[in-house]
């Protein structure tokens, strides 16, 4: 593969002041196991945000629910002062409990103390984008997030979150929260063998609106497949890459965010840029 910059591909969604490489970096697994403390090694995480910058990503995707804090104060650790070109989008709606457990946390008061927990840990005045997580733990459920939504509105009004942005919502509550506001990208679960979402990627791309797919290399269980096997040796690539690679060719929105605590796999996953999948290589891993 040639030398490939994420900047030499990009996307500006509607409505906001931010352009996107469109390969980024999710910051997940910079805590420790199962999402919870601090990394074991901690000069690696900082390690890997900094070269993450150094290979030209532009945007990392984050939560304080992450550790929780952690994660956030790590990116602080690495990274602060901030670039002007840097984006930081991280996402509210849920609290860790003791046991480890997720737990939806969508009220008012929630929601306000999300977001200056954030600011805290991250070290900013404001947010640039922030992602309400809507309840379920295993997908969308389809329950109302205006009242959610009219908080965050209020917070942009405030001048403390810049863009708003939703994840793992269907195209029911994406339309209800663009009744109250300008939503700038929608971040669900999908990959080359989870594509539930394919009519709300296609929709997202008409309205200008990014979508950033969480799991695009399939999360705690890699994607396993013999035809993406085989697609990649031919291509003398990693399966992983093209993954990453069918997932840019899906639509011109897709933004896409691996994680990943290893600067070798970093650069692997940044390099997937390069690739361009061929009809043939299209249709194999479309029959996946």
């Amino acid at each position: 593969m040639n030398t490939y910059s994420p900047s030499q591909d990009q996307f500006t969604p509607a409505h906001c002041d931010r352009t996107f490489n469109r390969i980024g970096y999710g910051a997940m697994q910079l805590a420790g196991p199962h999402v919870w403390g601090p990394p074991t090694d901690r000069a690696a995480a900082v390690a890997v945000l900094r070269a993450a910058l150094d290979a030209g990503v532009n945007h990392i995707d984050t939560s304080d629910f992450y550790g929780p804090h952690a994660t956030n104060q790590i990116i602080r650790e690495a990274l602060h002062p901030y670039t002007d070109e840097l984006t930081i989008v991280t996402k509210i709606g849920f609290l860790r409990g003791a046991d480890q457990s997720w737990i939806p946390a969508a009220s008012p008061q929630q929601l306000r103390d999300a977001v200056h927990s954030n600011l805290s840990n991250l070290g900013l005045d404001a947010l640039d984008v922030v992602n309400f997580r809507a309840p379920g733990l295993d997908g969308a459920d389809g329950s109302p997030i205006g009242e959610a939504l009219a908080v965050l509105a209020v917070l942009k009004k405030e001048g403390l979150v810049r863009h708003i942005g939703l994840s793992n919502v269907d195209a029911q509550q994406v339309a209800e929260a663009q009744r109250i506001t300008n939503i700038v990208c929608v971040q669900n679960h999908y990959n080359l063998v989870h594509r539930g979402d394919d009519a709300l990627i296609d929709t997202l791309a008409a309205q200008g609106i990014a979508y950033v797919p969480f799991f695009p290399l399939g999360g705690f269980s890699p994607l396993q497949s013999g035809a993406l096997n085989e697609v990649a040796a031919a291509m003398d690539a990693r399966p992983m890459q093209v993954a990453l690679a069918w997932l840019l060719q899906r639509a011109p929105n897709m933004l896409v965010i691996p994680g990943t605590s290893s600067v070798a796999h970093l650069r692997e996953n940044v390099a997937a840029g390069a690739l361009r999948l061929d009809a043939a290589a299209l249709q194999a891993l479309n029959a996946m």
